[in-house]
């Protein structure tokens, strides 16, 4: 039997967010074992330690963890195994998220500004994960923070899966360009405070501008050279803009994984290879919250 190792670094290291990162990973154990893996965890939150001693033992790998985190584990995984996951490079760049946000910029995406002079803007942790520590203000940004304009419309994001990069000595091509899972809206409350609050959300959305969407979520995947899925977050206003890429498994699998007639595993294994379906299969509708909580629309 074929073995898959799937690391989670909330469920070892941040109560916070740890009820994210168990129903991410029940969601993918399921999947990989459906698709005939035994699959491994960690057995203790060392995680360097337990990827140096278990990857070499298994035929794939997958790492979750925070955007800043993911190249120090990601970059051991994939010398030891088969990651289907982002590669190690392409995450790194995708933590950086000021200079992310440029790259975007100067391909003609559109990402919020940064004017310090704004009334309001969005406080964010230069080592961020998900809402934590997001809230809106008139102030600046502490240490450790950057701040973005804020921009009224729609919280939205689009969950696609990056295709390997095909090559070898003499010729490269690009492989499939990144299937679509679904369009997500995203449940996210702003308190008195100003803090941030992610909830959860609805899936799949069918949206009056799903093509604007989808295409600046593509966009953005293929020239940050992302692999394995993505999340991109987007407000929609008056243009789509892109708040964050997230170059890992994120909470809307849960109802992706719900309503797809597909095995996310064997779709992050296919695309590891440059290979896959050119669409999936959608049935119904979920709201799920930041638990993995699934209720059927």
């Amino acid at each position: 039997m074929m073995k898959a190792l799937l690391v989670e670094y909330t469920v070892f290291h941040d109560p916070t967010l740890a009820p994210e990162g168990e129903a991410m990973l029940r969601v993918l154990k399921e999947s990989f074992s459906r698709c005939g893996y035994e699959v491994v965890t960690p057995e203790s939150g060392d995680l360097l330690d337990e990827i140096r001693r278990l990857a070499p033992l298994c035929d794939v790998g997958l790492v979750i963890a925070p955007d800043h985190l993911l190249f120090r584990f990601t970059s051991v995984l994939e010398k030891l195994t088969h990651s289907v996951g982002c590669g190690s490079m392409n995450a790194a760049l995708c933590a950086d998220k000021v200079r992310c946000g440029q790259v975007l910029s100067r391909h003609g995406i559109p990402v919020p500004g940064s004017n310090p002079s704004s009334e309001r803007k969005v406080v964010k942790p230069v080592l961020g994960c998900g809402s934590v520590g997001v809230r809106l203000t008139d102030a600046p940004p502490g240490d450790g923070e950057y701040a973005q304009d804020y921009i009224e419309g729609e919280h939205l994001s689009v969950s696609l899966v990056g295709s390997r990069v095909i090559g070898n000595a003499c010729s490269f091509y690009t492989g499939k360009p990144p299937l679509l899972l679904a369009v997500n809206r995203q449940d996210i409350s702003i308190g008195d405070d100003g803090r941030f609050q992610y909830l959860g959300g609805e899936t799949p959305v069918s949206h009056p501008r799903q093509e604007e969407l989808v295409e600046t979520a593509v966009n953005a995947v293929q020239v940050l050279g992302c692999q394995g899925y993505v999340g991109v977050d987007m407000v929609l206003a008056d243009r789509c803009y892109v708040v964050d890429v997230n170059p890992r498994i994120t909470t809307s699998i849960v109802g992706i994984a719900a309503c797809m007639q597909e095995e996310i595993a064997d779709i992050l294994v296919q695309a590891s290879k440059g290979a896959g379906p050119d669409a999936v299969h959608l049935e119904g509708r979920v709201r799920f919250d930041s638990r993995g909580r699934i209720e059927r629309l």
